[in-house]
């Protein structure tokens, strides 16, 4: 090998190491946005003694503050995790007008917060080169309910104090979503997110309990800025 193959092949050698902390930077983004949760409620109407038929509920749309890591695999292929900050989510009495005197349906019975991280594998299209890349998503959900309440309508419903509780749930979840890149440090997205999250609940009135199961089918909109590093 001559000098300047010598020489050549130093300066690749060079760039190479050069270029290597930059790539690695740009593996990891951090993402800080906007969730809006829209649920679609089923659930069974809720069983017991002294429970009157036909007693249901549903849960308010929430918003709340989007954090996500995504670590870049391949040119195609990254991994998120996804969580919001934990909202606090009204439960709303659905079915009969009144139970005895109390009113019921439409009215807000309880409170329960939950925190609900998301880990997905993304397949994302085109190559780096693109400044727009949609990118498809699946993977698990994991969604843990806290600070239960039944307030003062509820209690009166049930008959007394009542605690509550709701069982862990794991799930499927799948992401769509377009990403736009205009430069290699900062991304935007917007994504629809979907999740399957069922839980079993328990009402203790007493030593009087009732038990309904909730399925929750939650759809996530995502907006969101990210810097890379």
């Amino acid at each position: 090998m001559n000098l300047f193959q010598k020489t050549m092949a130093l300066g690749v050698c060079l760039a190479a190491l050069a270029c290597a902390p930059a790539f690695a930077q740009q593996s990891n983004t951090v993402f800080v946005g906007i969730y809006s949760v829209y649920y679609h409620v089923h659930a069974d109407d809720v069983s017991g003694p002294f429970t009157p038929p036909g007693l249901n509920a549903d849960v308010n749309n929430v918003e709340t503050l989007y954090l996500a890591y995504v670590r870049r695999l391949s040119t195609h292929f990254q991994v998120e995790f996804a969580a919001g900050v934990p909202p606090n989510t009204d439960t709303i009495a659905r079915g009969p007008a009144f139970v005895g005197s109390v009113p019921y349906n439409g009215q807000t019975i309880g409170h329960v917060s939950w925190f609900a991280p998301s880990l997905l594998l993304h397949y994302v299209f085109f190559d780096d080169s693109a400044h727009w890349r949609p990118y498809v998503g699946a993977g698990v959900n994991f969604t843990h309910f806290f600070d239960r309440e039944i307030n003062g309508n509820g209690q009166a419903v049930f008959g007394g104090p009542t605690s509550i509780s709701l069982t862990n749930s794991v799930g499927p979840a799948v992401s769509l979503g377009m990403r736009y890149e205009p430069d290699p440090h900062w991304k935007v997205i917007a994504s629809v997110n979907a999740a399957r999250v069922k839980s079993d609940l328990t009402a203790d009135t007493a030593g009087i309990i009732r038990r309904t199961t909730v399925d929750f089918r939650p759809i996530a909109i995502v907006f969101a800025m990210g810097y890379s590093f």
